[in-house]
């Protein structure tokens, strides 16, 4: 079953200086040996951020990957993944999903990780689910009747095929182009994860442009 990663805060470092060349690979990120479908436009290089609502490590990439995202530019696409591993976590996965349904996604986001880690709410039933949506202009009709469509169980399962093929062993992780896994692991520290990412997008887009 996915644990999330306990990894030191401290980590590793990384030089402002780290390049495509500074980088290995099986250390510093993996490569998938199959890469998996991207979800994003033609032309778009993905970067995939796997996630538990519930996983303290998750929690704490946020702002660091939030502030990232700021830098990247238009050829870039982020897709939010969360992971299904049953319990809790396809509940979570099925509300991340009913939430980009109603169109309240990205308000709702932090907010989700905030009530869990902040508040100690649990969010992992339907009525408070419903009752949480509610304070992001939707009714808890609605929401309810968005946590149990075909539609958001569809997306559940087809999020679930995905993750299996990452062979991923915990979470957050960042994958580039469905083929570069970065972890905390690897990386040495959550704070370096956007960092690698980074050069690894770079490396797609120099890639393609051979």
């Amino acid at each position: 079953m996915f644990k999330s990663i306990i990894v030191a805060l401290a980590g590793l470092g990384l030089s402002a200086a780290v390049s495509a060349q500074t980088l290995t690979e099986g250390e510093d990120y993996e490569r998938l040996e199959t890469p998996v479908e991207t979800w994003v436009d033609d032309g778009q290089i993905e970067v995939t951020e796997v996630f538990w609502f519930g996983c303290p490590h998750c929690y704490r990439l946020q702002p660091l990957a939030a502030e990232w995202y700021e830098t990247l530019p238009d050829d870039v696409s982020v897709v939010h993944q969360p992971a299904t591993m049953g319990g809790a976590w396809n509940v979570h996965a099925a509300a991340f999903y009913a939430a980009e349904a109603l169109g309240i996604e990205k308000d709702l986001h932090q907010d989700f990780f905030d009530a869990i880690h902040k508040d100690g709410r649990s969010l992992t039933d339907t009525d408070k689910l419903a009752a949480f949506f509610a304070n992001y202009g939707v009714s808890e009709d609605e929401a309810r009747e968005a946590l149990g469509s075909f539609g958001v169980k569809s997306q559940v399962n087809r999020a679930h095929a995905r993750l299996r093929n990452m062979r991923l062993k915990g979470v957050p992780a960042l994958l580039i182009d469905g083929r570069y896994l970065v972890t905390p692991q690897s990386a040495g520290s959550l704070d370096n994860m956007p960092q690698i990412a980074d050069v690894l997008v770079e490396r797609v887009r120099e890639d393609r442009a051979e």
